[in-house]
């Protein structure tokens, strides 16, 4: 029995998919996310729900299985953070980067200028763009495209969609771990060792014997506690730079399908959990959306769970949360652009 099982027992009842749909054509996740654009990767598949035997068996309240699987969970002692570091940043008119970290997964960035701001990460022919505060606050980028050479650019905005560079630094990357970037804070997932979010998902791990129970009871929680926002959906759907906050998400206990990723990739992250967050297209009409991976059983899993009763087909968090028991596809219907 999954992971996911005794989740999907409880969705399998629902037949919600009008629900679903209506969702989804809501569902913008505030445009691409903070101006990101470009050679982002892409693939024909978000992953797949989690399927590993064994582990902590026991039944759920209505009669299922609920086991879990996975390595033995130990709480880390210590949550990883990221930070930026002025003092070995590259400085140049006014803008600076940090390239000291790089091989830790993640680079920073800031700037002081009175026009609009673009920070780009660069490796071959992709390029992630992000928005950069023009008031000096620093932003926390991954380094999202494996081992090489790399380039970073802070790039003015001079008129309509002209920019030009005032500021620029290259690196080697050798990463510590192919895990390194999705173990940390970024511009995206952003929290401290003090956030309420870290604090809520110590909470919920407290009593996990593995990776499975601790990915269930994130999970559970959301699904029970966290409401879809159709208005804010509708309103940021043809928006671009939003930058989700997993505590405001934790205290307003609402979201759209950014704030549900970024609010699972900070639980997961400060509990020593791999876990990406991915922007891509879904079906059936290609809508913007957001969603995660998250690494357990030796593997990347899709954070989807399944609810057919007759049949293994994904359902997105998101609409799981919302109270949606229907299916967005079969399993090849999410395409992933940006991975953060």
């Amino acid at each position: 029995m999954s992971t996911f099982s005794h989740i999907a027992q409880r969705f399998a009842v629902a037949a919600l998919g009008a629900f679903l749909m209506a969702c989804l054509m809501l569902c913008g996740c505030g445009g691409q996310a903070s101006g990101a654009s470009g050679g982002g990767s892409s693939s024909g598949s978000g992953g797949a729900s989690s399927s590993a035997p064994g582990g902590s068996g026991s039944s759920d309240a209505s009669g299922g299985d609920s086991s879990t699987s996975g390595p033995a969970y130990t709480e880390p002692a210590s949550v990883l953070l990221s930070t930026f570091s002025e003092a070995a940043a590259v400085v140049s008119a006014g803008g600076s980067i940090d390239v000291s970290t790089v091989n830790q997964g993640y680079v920073g960035a800031s700037a002081t200028n009175s026009s609009r701001l673009k920070f780009q990460v660069i490796r071959g022919d992709r390029t992630y763009n992000y928005d950069l505060p023009s008031d000096g606050t620093p932003i926390i980028c991954p380094i999202n495209m494996g081992d090489g050479s790399y380039t970073f650019r802070i790039m003015q905005n001079t008129s309509g969609s002209n920019y030009v560079e005032v500021a620029s630094a290259t690196a080697d990357v050798a990463l510590e771990s192919p895990f390194a970037p999705y173990l940390v804070p970024n511009v995206f997932c952003d929290y401290t060792a003090s956030s309420a979010v870290v604090t809520q998902a110590r909470s919920l791990a407290a009593n996990a014997q593995n990776e499975g129970d601790v990915v269930r009871a994130v999970y559970d929680w959301m699904v029970d506690h966290i409401t879809y926002d159709k208005d804010k959906a509708a309103q940021l759907a043809d928006a671009t730079g939003y930058v989700p906050s997993p505590d405001s998400t934790l205290s307003t206990q609402t979201g759209i399908c950014f704030d549900y990723a970024s609010l699972a990739a900070a639980m997961f992250r400060s509990l020593g959990i791999p876990c990406q967050i991915v922007t891509g297209y879904v079906s059936p009409d290609n809508i913007y959306h957001a969603w995660n991976m998250i690494y357990i059983d030796g593997s990347w899993v899709s954070a989807q769970i399944t609810v057919n009763p007759d049949t293994w087909t994904r359902v997105d968090l998101t609409f799981a949360a919302a109270g949606a028991g229907g299916t967005i596809g079969d399993g090849t219907t999410y395409t992933d652009r940006y991975t953060y």
